[in-house]
């Protein structure tokens, strides 16, 4: 039976991820939930763009070879797609978009046009984090500023998810390994500072 890169068989790999794909999806609903209210604000260019990064570069590490270590990529995808929709559902879920935001939106649009030239996966996944970076900013920036219009279930969900997937690599390729690791420091970063910003309203 094929082994992970840590001994584990196939099978306790899949469970893990799984695990990590429904701790994404519960964590995602609690985002929903507190969007579809209007508590919750998402920026629209962060998440309709976090939803097309992962998709890209899940198709990609697949086609090169990664198999159920692209699926907490993919989900993170698809998660982000679901929080897009949601956005448009209650008025007051509308975050102000500005134009700090359109220019990340130009960013992530443009890497993934580049890649789109040179076809390459191992390329493809590259500007995808690019891609995913560019449009995590608005979103990193609001989380500082306002935490409250965050919800820090989703992000550590995420960061359970992208951790989910080292169990199941199959080798240390940088196709396999680049993606989950960008997932794991960004959801840290945003859990951090959600987290940072109520406790100090908490002492304020």
């Amino acid at each position: 039976m094929k082994r992970s890169v840590w001994g584990l068989n196939l099978l306790n790999s899949m469970l893990i991820v799984l695990i990590g794909a429904v701790i994404q999806l519960v964590g995602i609903y609690f985002y929903l939930r507190e969007t579809i209210r209007g508590k919750t604000q998402p920026n629209k260019v962060s998440w309709l763009m976090w939803s097309i990064a992962p998709f890209i570069a899940s198709i990609a590490a697949f086609s090169d070879g990664a198999r159920w270590a692209t699926l907490p990529v993919f989900m993170a995808g698809f998660t982000a797609l679901l929080v897009f929709i949601a956005s448009f559902v209650n008025p007051k879920a509308y975050w102000k978009i500005e134009i700090f935001d359109y220019i990340c939106g130009f960013c992530s649009v443009l890497a993934l046009l580049l890649w789109g030239i040179t076809k390459e996966p191992l390329v493809a996944i590259i500007f995808s984090i690019i891609s995913y970076a560019f449009a995590a900013v608005p979103t990193i920036i609001k989380s500082w500023k306002y935490p409250d219009s965050e919800s820090i279930e989703t992000y550590f969900a995420g960061l359970f998810n992208a951790l989910s997937s080292f169990f199941a690599l199959k080798t240390f390729s940088i196709s396999e390994l680049a993606f989950p690791i960008y997932l794991v420091l960004e959801s840290s970063l945003l859990t951090i500072l959600v987290y940072r910003g109520r406790l100090k309203d908490k002492h304020n």
